[in-house]
């Protein structure tokens, strides 16, 4: 039986106002992403890739079409429903980064199972995995703010595939990064999704990281040119 797809966009358009004037994100889009997936998103600034990932992570609605999760009907806008979805389901990585300064590397990683009610035992085994597979089981126990920001990514990527997500998604995770410094990210993420079978997507803007995708879907206007 093939099975179904991780996150699937069924005719999707999206707008935003700034002021007086009304500016077209996504004009319906469909894309059906697969179970096991390494997906790049790329296109210039603008494009709505970052829209997309917005949408799939049920950070935003869509204006119109349909957003399915794992086969069901998603809607940003049920709160409570998105957020049960973003813990369970969903891992994110940010080109900021996102941690928080004043908990060590192991604490910000052991964060979201804390929120999620795990067991102290259970968050420590999974944290202690999680940071083997980052390479900074060394460095547990210090501050973001005493890393590289290549660790620090590293720390995010590990916070992000902690509670075991079926879909990671990364929004131009090597932006602030140097090039061999984001290339050892991607490939980090690459060994994850082969070790692990883990479903990513991530957007970009720079051609020379799409060496590490499975696939590419090209994206301009609001529109996808390939999938």
């Amino acid at each position: 039986m093939r099975s179904s797809p991780v996150i699937e966009l069924r005719q999707v358009h999206k707008t935003y106002r700034l002021g007086q004037h009304v500016v077209p994100a996504l004009r319906g889009v469909d894309l059906r992403v697969m179970p096991g997936e390494l997906l790049a998103l790329t296109g210039p600034s603008g494009s709505g890739k970052s829209t997309i990932l917005n949408l799939c992570g049920l950070i935003d609605s869509a204006d119109s079409g349909e957003v399915l999760l794992m086969g069901k009907l998603v809607d940003a806008r049920q709160e409570k429903a998105a957020t049960l979805m973003r813990r369970d389901a969903l891992g994110f990585v940010f080109q900021s980064f996102n941690l928080v300064p004043v908990m060590t590397v192991y604490e910000n990683v052991d964060y979201p199972l804390f929120l999620a009610g795990l067991e102290a035992v259970q968050r420590a085994e999974r944290v202690q995995q999680a940071l083997v597979a980052v390479g900074l089981h060394d460095h547990a126990h210090h501050r973001p703010d005493a890393l590289s920001g290549g660790q620090r990514q590293r720390v995010a990527i590990a916070r992000a595939l902690v509670t075991e997500p079926q879909l990671v998604l990364a929004d131009e995770p090597t932006a602030n990064l140097d090039s061999e410094t984001g290339n050892a990210i991607l490939s980090l993420m690459q060994k994850m999704n082969e070790s692990l079978g883990t479903t990513f997507i991530f957007s970009t803007h720079d051609p020379e990281v799409l060496k590490y995708a499975k696939s590419v879907v090209k994206i301009r206007d609001g529109q996808l040119l390939s999938n």
